[in-house]
């Protein structure tokens, strides 16, 4: 037993033993500031790489830049990070080529288990090469839709109008509705009410439509009025189309129906209400009410 602690104390004591282990850690620390520094040197590089492309005769769009950029970035502090790993675990002693050998054995083995990440990977691929959707872009992904975040080679981030960040496989994407390629058309149904003039009403909301595309930048082209488009129970429908930027249709819809209605109002036209008609029986003889009631 004290043979044991001779020499455990022995080797802890070890003035070379602690010079060792003081070159190892500063070696470590210099590998991770080193690494930190090439991705930050790098990033910036990819950064100028695409700003030089703006000029150039082949330019790249702002969308597909986004993605490029991020898909680039994510790359490099990949490569980065593997690299620092295999040089810390060479600093400290273990054989790099062995476990590379025995990893490659091992990822040969899980490869066929993985099939649903080689899957991933390869329609990650295809969605970036044929320019599928960008970063930024507005879509529709199965149930989701959205913003998209991010777009790797695994997964695709879409965040959606309430700020939830959906994370889904890109081996589940089977298709893909993209809003932001073309422009819009915004559709707004105008109700008149019958007793209303609807020649009257129809060239009031004309005049109208004339005067938005130089108060709005989003509208690309001069709304039409397609006409009457229902004759409900109490009301005329008129439909509104309106050429706008890509999904800028939300916005400029609710910004029609309050220029309608602040110009209609102006002009007298009424908006159909609900009717409540009121029957009062008195002294035998029938009295009818009729009252005009909003809803």
């Amino acid at each position: 037993m004290n043979s044991f602690y001779t020499r455990f104390l022995g080797y802890i004591t070890n003035e070379a033993l602690w010079i060792l282990i003081g070159k190892s850690i500063l070696k470590i620390i210099a590998i991770l500031i080193a690494s930190a520094i090439i991705i930050r040197i790098g990033k910036a590089m990819i950064q100028r790489i695409f700003k030089s492309r703006e000029k150039g005769p082949r330019f790249i769009s702002e969308r597909r830049e986004a993605t490029l950029v991020k898909l680039l970035e994510n790359v490099l502090t990949y490569v980065v990070y593997f690299v620092v790993i295999m040089m810390i675990l060479e600093t400290i002693g273990i054989p790099i080529r062995a476990l590379l050998a025995g990893a490659g054995i091992l990822g040969l083995a899980v490869g066929f288990g993985a099939q649903n990440l080689v899957r991933d990977i390869i329609t990650g691929f295809f969605i970036i090469f044929e320019d599928q959707f960008s970063v930024g872009d507005y879509v529709r992904i199965g149930s989701f839709e959205g913003t998209v975040e991010e777009i790797g080679l695994r997964t695709t981030k879409i965040k959606s109008f309430n700020g939830e960040l959906n994370i889904i496989p890109n081996g589940s994407i089977i298709e893909v509705t993209n809003f932001s390629i073309h422009n819009s058309v915004a559709v707004v149904d105008i109700s008149i009410a019958y007793e209303s003039d609807i020649a009257k009403a129809e060239q009031v909301i004309q005049e109208l439509l004339q005067e938005l595309p130089d108060k709005y930048e989003e509208i690309v082209a001069e709304p039409q009025l397609l006409g009457i488009q229902n004759l409900a129970a109490s009301e005329v429908v008129m439909r509104i189309t309106c050429e706008v930027q890509p999904t800028k249709h939300w916005l400029i819809s609710r910004v029609i129906r309050k220029e309608v209605k602040n110009r209609l109002d102006e002009h007298g036209i009424e908006i159909p209400f609900p009717r409540l008609v009121l029957y009062n029986r008195k002294d035998g003889n029938n009295h009818v009410n009729q009252e005009k009631t909003r809803g």
